[in-house]
């Protein structure tokens, strides 16, 4: 196709040169933008020359004041194209674009004038002044507005320069060509649609420009259309309302929220500024702030869930355009509850003293709970410490009843203390307490109660009248008239018997024993009404009872043992020589009053004994027998030998009585030997009796019959068959002799019957069980048992030295005959059972000690701690 155009132009371009030289000068034309080379005419040719004839002559063209872009070609003559042809550039927007040229022929000189048009082409799009135009437009511009766009230009010319518009496709513009002059249009702006800025704030459009060469070309422009703002939108939220939560605790200058309104217009028209307003309630216009250019809310004052929960209010946000735009949003400030309230208790009513004797379930206390906080740190829950007696009992919300849980004791605990404890359940969880003071009034449930079942009294005898022998008392826990105690003494059914029992008297009968002691109503003191006799009265049990004076009275019991302890008082009593008729009595002896021992004694009559000449050393010849009315170391005998002194032929046993030989017998000591024996007790001071004892000295004939007479008759007849001749003597001496060796047999036979029955006698059953009062007394000598109606040989035994012991074992009287009230009285066999248990006397030969709280008590010693039960008393 390019091969047709170049020869459609060189067609034409010959037509021109024929035309040209037929006028006299040459034409050429050739289109703009031909390739250099581009053969433009033949000029030779066309100038007349023959083929060789342009060389030759040196055809050439003259150099012209700007730059030729054609030039002719030495060999062949012809016109070429040299260098770019631009039309525009050569000749602008004139038209036709013809170029004068002078080709000089040489030899001879000739110039010829050549003109060449240059065609143009379509070689130039339209060209805006800018690519880019830049427009402003009200938004609040009228439809219908026009806006003058500057055209586009085209270089090249005719058709090629003929322009049309187009715009790119918009709602809100169109385009609109005006013609400026018959060759120009002058392109319009036109709005079609309202702006909106904040919609879209730039509308960019392309204006295309379109010439009318063949192909056409184009050429465009950007239209950058800003939309001028004008106030016509006010403020909006990005939200209507915000709800906001915060704790009470929250501390002042907490930032609550931060509210946010948006102005779609420029510059002033979205400045905005904040306001609140509207509070619900009022207080809340000074609880927080409003920052008016940040739109932040802090806090002003601190929240107090339990005043204001909740907080509404509104916000207001103002443009600053003219005239100023406005929106609003509103806010809800939600206090959180925090556990910052302590559960409070109060006592509505308090129903004070509490009986002992209240039932299980009785309502002592109304009480009211509460918390000012909700929820869980508002739930509270409630107990009682101590747990016991009292609990609690829900009666409806927040109301709670302090009730009885066990029975209560007042001389247990008179009084509580109780505390109400309540715990809410926050995190950490609040408490409260109430302390309630619960006295408990008494009642009489109490009897009187001693501090022993049985007291224990020792007194000595020959105490004074009115002396006071033990103070007794009982304990009531009870207070005021339910505790106060009274005493009396309880005659009913406890008397005395003779025979020498506990509380026997010697005429015998029962005497009460109200007879003997007094007890004071108010203290309890144990008073004797009549000096006590150990020999007439040695025990005396009673009862003591104590009263209360509560409605209805109570009492309590407690049984008195009075041992009465013996004092020397009584002196020893010299007994008949056993096996003695009654004729046999002792006779008096003058002299031995005047020889007794410096203090009150007792004087007895002479006794008579006889022995053999020769007898050797330790034959016992008679033996004192003596007896004193007192007790223990008063009944302590011992026997001594006061005439002859010196180095008698005879001896006493210090304490068997038993006079013996203390050397063989001579006839130096004469018939009869007169012994005077002081038997002394051991009390303080000691007491006394004196013995006169005539031994008469006999052959043995005589003593053999002496010995036999007298297991058949007194001493007074053996005393008279020592007086008879020897004649008479003689004659019974075989017979006497006879009965005299039977009877020693018969008594050597029974004494050692009886010293192995005690000395394989088990010895537990000698010292066990109640019995009559018994004495035992260890001594140098030997031990041996002594009672006041009969005595019992323990063992006897030679040993070492040891102190002396006595074991005092009390007996009891009977039961009375008449009925034990109240069935207080024990029976006899468990009484005694304890008592003999309980009230073990023991006494030391020597002053060693007393308890303490005996301090005082002289003659009452025990070498180990001294029972609790038993009460040391000394007579007045």
């Amino acid at each position: 196709m390019g091969e047709r155009c170049c020869a459609a132009v060189l067609r034409v371009l010959v037509l021109q040169a024929a035309w040209a030289l037929a006028g006299g000068q040459v034409r050429y034309s050739v289109p703009e933008e031909a390739k250099a080379g581009t053969v433009v005419g033949r000029l030779a040719q066309d100038l007349g020359l023959e083929a060789g004839e342009a060389e030759a002559r040196r055809l050439r063209l003259v150099a012209q004041g700007r730059r030729a872009s054609v030039e002719v070609s030495g060999a062949s003559g012809a016109l070429l194209v040299s260098s770019r042809l631009d039309r525009e550039e050569l000749c602008g927007k004139s038209a036709p674009c013809a170029l004068r040229l002078e080709v000089l022929l040489e030899r001879p000189l000739r110039v010829f004038h050549v003109q060449l048009e240059v065609t143009d082409i379509n070689d130039n799009a339209p060209v805006f002044p800018a690519a880019r135009k830049n427009l402003s437009i009200a938004e609040l511009s009228a439809l219908g507005s026009r806006f003058p766009l500057e055209g586009a230009s085209d270089a090249d010319i005719g058709a090629n320069a003929q322009l049309t518009y187009t715009l790119s496709p918009s709602e809100h513009f169109s385009l609109d060509l005006q013609k400026s002059n018959e060759r120009n249009l002058v392109p319009e702006l036109v709005l079609m649609k309202s702006l909106d800025r904040e919609t879209v704030p730039v509308h960019r459009l392309v204006l295309t420009a379109t010439d009318g060469g063949r192909p056409s070309l184009t050429g465009t422009m950007e239209l950058v259309i800003s939309v001028l703002d004008a106030n016509d939108n006010a403020p909006q939220f990005n939200q209507s309302v915000y709800k906001v939560q915060l704790a009470e605790s929250a501390s002042v200058g907490t930032l609550v929220t931060r509210v946010n309104a948006t102005d779609p217009d420029l510059g002033t028209n979205s400045q905005v500024t904040y306001a609140a307003s509207s509070f619900i309630p009022p207080s809340g216009r000074d609880v927080i702030s409003v920052n008016p250019n940040t739109g932040e809310i802090h806090l002003t004052e601190a929240l107090d869930f339990e005043e204001v929960s909740i907080f509404d209010f509104r916000i207001e946000a103002t443009d600053k355009g003219t005239p100023p735009l406005s929106g609003h949003c509103s806010v809800e400030l939600e206090v959180l509850d925090v556990n910052d309230n302590a559960p409070e208790v109060w006592v509505t009513s308090l129903s004070v003293p509490v009986p002992e004797d209240a039932s299980v379930g009785t309502v002592v206390a109304l009480l009211s709970v509460s918390d000012r906080d909700s929820g869980e740190n508002g739930r509270v829950r409630c107990w009682v410490w101590p747990a016991s007696p009292f609990g609690l009992e829900a009666t409806f919300a927040g109301s709670y009843s302090l009730v009885l849980r066990e029975a209560l004791d007042r001389e247990r605990v008179s009084e509580y203390e109780v505390e109400v404890r309540a715990e809410d359940g926050g995190a950490p969880a609040l408490r409260a307490s109430r302390g309630l003071r619960v006295p408990v009034s008494d009642v009489n449930d109490n009897a009187p109660a001693f501090a022993q079942a049985v007291y224990t009294v020792l007194a000595r005898e020959n105490n004074a009248a009115g002396a006071e022998l033990a103070r007794l008392w009982a304990r009531d826990p009870d207070e005021a008239g339910n505790g106060r105690v009274s005493y009396s003494l309880w005659d009913g059914g406890v008397g005395v018997g003779g025979g020498g029992a506990a509380g026997s008297s010697p005429g015998g009968g029962w005497r009460p024993a109200s007879s003997y002691v007094s007890v004071d109503a108010e203290s309890g003191r144990l008073w004797a009404l009549q000096p006590l006799d150990y020999e007439e009265l040695q025990v005396l049990q009673f009862e003591v009872r104590a009263v209360d004076a509560g409605e209805p009275p109570l009492s309590g019991n407690a049984t008195v043992q009075l041992f009465v302890l013996d004092e020397n008082d009584n002196a020893p009593a010299l007994l008949p020589p056993a096996g003695s008729a009654p004729e046999a009595g002792a006779v008096a002896a003058p002299e031995a009053a005047a020889m007794a021992l410096a203090g009150e004694g007792s004087v007895s009559g002479t006794l008579w004994a006889w022995a053999t000449w020769g007898a050797p050393a330790g034959q016992v010849v008679a033996k004192i027998r003596a007896v004193d009315a007192d007790s223990g170391y008063n009944a302590w005998l011992r026997y001594e030998l006061w005439e002859p002194r010196g180095k008698g032929p005879f001896r006493v046993g210090l304490y068997s009585g038993e006079v013996s030989t203390a050397r063989a017998l001579d006839e130096a000591d004469g018939p009869r030997q007169r012994l005077l024996i002081v038997v002394r007790d051991h009390g303080e001071p000691a007491r006394s009796a004196t013995a006169t004892l005539s031994v008469s000295l006999l052959e043995a004939a005589e003593a053999a019959l002496a010995a036999g007479s007298s297991s058949s008759s007194s001493l007074s007849r053996s005393a008279a068959a020592a007086e008879l001749g020897p004649g008479a003597a003689s004659a019974a001496t075989n017979v006497w002799l006879v009965v005299a060796i039977c009877a020693v047999s018969s008594l050597f036979l029974l004494a050692v019957v009886l010293y192995g029955a005690s000395r394989w006698a088990p010895r537990a059953a000698v010292l066990s069980g109640p019995g009559p009062t018994t004495l035992v007394c260890a001594s140098e000598v030997g031990s041996w048992s002594y009672s006041q109606r009969h005595s019992r040989s323990l063992c006897v035994t030679d040993g070492a030295a040891k102190s002396d012991l006595m074991v005092f074992s009390p007996n009891f009287p009977p039961p009375p005959p008449a009925p034990a009230a109240k069935d207080t009285q024990p029976e006899p066999s468990a009484l005694l059972d304890t008592v003999s248990v309980n009230t073990l006397l023991v006494f030391y030969p020597y002053p060693t000690f007393c308890p303490s709280r005996c301090a005082g008590s002289a003659g009452i010693q025990a070498p180990f701690p001294w029972p609790e039960n038993v009460e040391c008393l000394t007579s007045a």
